[in-house]
C-alpha cells in the first residue's frame, strides 16, 4: 500500500499544480486584459496630451513669428521712411504729375522697390537717379526677404482655421486639426493665397473705377499690370487718394501674387513627390533591387537596408546622406561591434570632455 501511494502523490501534486498553473494564468489574462484596457486610455490621454502640446507648440512658434513680424515691420517702416525723406527732399528734381510732395513721395518709392516702374514720376537729376538706383537694388532685396516673412506669419496663423472652414461640420479635435493641416498644409496655403488675391484684384478694380473713374476694363488691365510688376505706365494712379491708396495695395498685391506663384510650385513639386513615392511603394521588386539593398552584401536584406534603399528609390535621401550617416555611427560605435550600446555612448561623451 506504501509503495501504491507513492505514485499517487506525484500525481495529486501536479493536479495541484495544474489547477494552481490555470488559476494563475487566467490571473495573468485578466491582468493583461486590464493593462491592454488601461493602455488603450493611456494611448488616448498620450494622443490628448500630443494634440495639447502641439497646440502649445503651435502657439508659442506663432508667437516667434509674430514677433519677428514686429520686427521686419520695424525694418521695412524705417527703410520706407528714409527713401521717403530722400525722394520728398528731391521732388523738385522728379518729372511728372505730381500731386501731394510727402504722398507722391511715398507712392515713389513703392512703385520702385517693388520694380512696378509706372512711368508717371521719373528722376531727372543726378542725386535723384543715383537716390532711385541705390534704392531699387535695396527695395528689390527688402520685398524678397522682409516681406515673404510677413506674408509666412499670415498664413500660418490662417491655417487652422481655414481648416476648420473647410470641414463643414468643424468639430474635429487638436490632434485631428493639426494632422490635417500638415497633411494638407501646401494646398491650404494656395488656397489662402488665392482667396487673398481674388480680394485684392476685386478691391483694386473696385476702387480704380470708383476714385479714379476708370472704365472696368482699364481698371481690371491696370491691376494686372501692376500685380505682375508689368507696370506699362499707360494707366496708373493719379490723385492723393489713389497714390496713398496705391502705397499698400502695390505692396500688398505684388507680394500675393509672388507668394502664389511660390506655392503652385510647391504643390506640383510635391505632388510629383508622392507619385514617385506611391511608385516605388508599389511596384514589384527584382533581384536587381534585392542586390542593391543589400547594402553589407551579406546576399540578405534586413529591415534597416530596405528602408535604406527604399528612402533612396523615393529620392528623400542619397548616396551622400547615408555615407554621413554611416560616418556618424561609426565615431560612436567605439568598441567597433558593429551596434551601439549605452557605454558606447558614455565612452563618446568622456572622450569629447
Amino acid at each position: 500500500m506504501a509503495n501504491d501511494d507513492k505514485p499517487d502523490q506525484p500525481l495529486l501534486s501536479d493536479a495541484k499544480d495544474a489547477c494552481i498553473n490555470a488559476h494563475e494564468k487566467k490571473s495573468l489574462q485578466r491582468k493583461r486584459l486590464v493593462q491592454s484596457n488601461n493602455g488603450d486610455t493611456s494611448d488616448v490621454r498620450h494622443q490628448e496630451r500630443n494634440g495639447i502640446h502641439s497646440l502649445k507648440w503651435l502657439e508659442s512658434f506663432l508667437e516667434k513669428q509674430k514677433f519677428s513680424f514686429k520686427q521686419v515691420l520695424i525694418l521695412f517702416s524705417v527703410y520706407l521712411g528714409v527713401g521717403t525723406s530722400g525722394f520728398f527732399f528731391t521732388m523738385n528734381q522728379i518729372d511728372g504729375k505730381k500731386t501731394h510732395g510727402f504722398v507722391d513721395a511715398m507712392y515713389l518709392c513703392v512703385v520702385t522697390m517693388t520694380t512696378v516702374g509706372y512711368g508717371d514720376l521719373v528722376p531727372h537729376s543726378v542725386l535723384a537717379k543715383l537716390i532711385a538706383s541705390v534704392y531699387v537694388f535695396f527695395g528689390m532685396a527688402m520685398v524678397g526677404i522682409i516681406l515673404s516673412k510677413a506674408a509666412d506669419y499670415i498664413v500660418e496663423k490662417q491655417e487652422v482655421l481655414l481648416v476648420r472652414a473647410i470641414n463643414i461640420r468643424g468639430k474635429l479635435g487638436s490632434t485631428q486639426i493639426l494632422k490635417e493641416v500638415e497633411n494638407h498644409k501646401v494646398e491650404y496655403k494656395l488656397l489662402s493665397a488665392v482667396a487673398i488675391l481674388l480680394v485684392l484684384i476685386v478691391v483694386g478694380t473696385a476702387f480704380l473705377c470708383l476714385i479714379e473713374n476708370f472704365e472696368v476694363v482699364d481698371a481690371f488691365y491696370c491691376v494686372c499690370s501692376t500685380m505682375t510688376t508689368l507696370g506699362y505706365g499707360d494707366e496708373s494712379f493719379s490723385t492723393t487718394t489713389g497714390r496713398l491708396f496705391a502705397v499698400f495695395w502695390i505692396l500688398s498685391s505684388t507680394l500675393c501674387l509672388a507668394q502664389f506663384f511660390c506655392y503652385l510650385t510647391e504643390l506640383y513639386t510635391e505632388l510629383r513627390q508622392k507619385l514617385l513615392v506611391k511608385r516605388v511603394l508599389t511596384r514589384n521588386m527584382t533581384s536587381s533591387d534585392l542586390e542593391s539593398a543589400d547594402l553589407d552584401h551579406d546576399k540578405v536584406v534586413s529591415a534597416a537596408e530596405f528602408i535604406v534603399y527604399t528612402l533612396k528609390e523615393m529620392g528623400k535621401i542619397d548616396d551622400n546622406d547615408i555615407s554621413l550617416v554611416m560616418e556618424r555611427f561609426k565615431k560612436l560605435d567605439i568598441d567597433h561591434s558593429g551596434t551601439l550600446t549605452e557605454s558606447d555612448i558614455v565612452q563618446s561623451h568622456s572622450s569629447r570632455s
